[in-house]
């Protein structure tokens, strides 16, 4: 099946879009990524992020505070297949924050991991909500919302990237509605998107491999 993305063409003609509509040069801004949701999103749209473009491009819209990334790891593994970006990450200008994930057999028998981080997001957005402007939220997740609202009582604007561009959409409806702007990710694909034929380090686009939260 085609992916959404190639259905749209990359579906970004408009080289004007760079998020001049809603960011604004002067402000404060604090990006949260919810990696385990923005993996799923992008695997769905069948495309690697790169983050060293993303945190370019989001750095060049307004005075970037800091860029937190949020995952879960399964620490008995001989070897993390997304060690390799929490790492570069960590060095790479991202406020990295981690916890071990927990295994678990379901009634069926079968083993499962879970690794919810949404608690740890949620306190430190509310922390640096009093220093910043504006807060950009990667993530699709309608726990979310609650969190949105409240931050935007204390007078910051929030932006939510996610997609509806898949069946079904990988975003909640009342997240999206919550938020004061939405972003598809499709049309953010040329901004962060990795190049098929990019010589960087791997490292630079790996995706998030830690499996959905259950």
């Amino acid at each position: 099946m085609e992916s959404p993305l190639k259905n749209n063409n990359n579906n970004n003609n408009n080289k004007e879009f760079s998020g001049s509509n809603f960011f604004y040069p002067e402000e404060k801004l604090a990006v949260f990524i919810d990696g385990a949701n923005l993996y799923a999103a992008t695997k769905s749209l069948e495309f690697d992020i790169d983050y060293k473009r993303l945190l370019s491009w989001i750095s060049s819209q307004s005075r970037l505070v800091r860029a937190f990334y949020y995952t879960a790891l399964v620490e008995d593994q001989e070897f993390s297949p997304i060690r390799p970006l929490i790492d570069w990450l960590d060095y790479n200008g991202y406020t990295m924050v981690t916890k071990p994930a927990k295994e678990f057999t379901d009634a069926s028998g079968r083993r499962k991991v879970k690794g919810n981080m949404d608690i740890e997001l949620a306190i430190d957005m509310l922390d640096i909500a009093e220093h910043v402007d504006h807060i950009v939220l990667f993530s699709g997740d309608g726990d979310f919302r609650r969190l949105v609202e409240s931050v935007q009582r204390k007078g910051v604007r929030m932006t939510v990237i996610s997609t509806i561009r898949t069946h079904p959409p990988m975003v909640a409806d009342e997240l999206r509605r919550q938020a004061d702007n939405f972003v598809d990710l499709v049309d953010l694909s040329e901004f962060i998107e990795r190049p098929d034929n990019d010589a960087q380090d791997a490292e630079d686009g790996l995706p998030e491999r830690l499996m959905a939260k259950v």
